[in-house]
């Protein structure tokens, strides 16, 4: 293993909390997460995986307009690096970065998997507004 603490058996409340609110996304009852976040990396990384959050759920923003949000309107390939390395891909939603064309790009979690969150997420809108 690599590593070095022991494995402690037992409820973890934030782990307890983060699958619930998982639960809650999935089955179409959560658009935003309330949980604590630790979030280890850069101080860019950390300003690019927040700036997510302001991208609504079942919307799409690009890496351009993502790095103008930013006040970096030059730092495009920076901030889609910087989004390449968000571990937390559903929490600070990457998935809803998109290329400047509106072609999906590169997603960690592969692409067939960033298509089935974006379609996931408007069609849960569309039940939404129609109910």
């Amino acid at each position: 293993s690599a590593f070095k603490a022991p494995l402690v058996l037992g409820d973890n409340p934030h782990l307890e909390a983060l699958k619930l609110q998982l639960d809650q996304y999935f089955n179409g009852e959560r658009q935003e997460f309330d949980i604590p976040l630790d979030l280890v990396g850069t101080e860019f990384q950390k300003k690019v995986w927040l700036s997510l959050l302001q991208v609504p759920y079942g919307c799409t923003t690009t890496y351009a307009k993502q790095a103008n949000l930013l006040g970096r309107p030059t730092a495009v390939r920076a901030v889609a690096n910087a989004n390449g390395k968000n571990k937390i891909s559903i929490i600070l939603p990457c998935h809803r970065v998109i290329g400047a064309d509106g072609t999906l790009t590169g997603y960690g979690g592969g692409m067939w998997r960033k298509k089935k969150l974006l379609e996931f997420e408007r069609r849960t809108l569309g039940e939404t507004t129609s109910r």
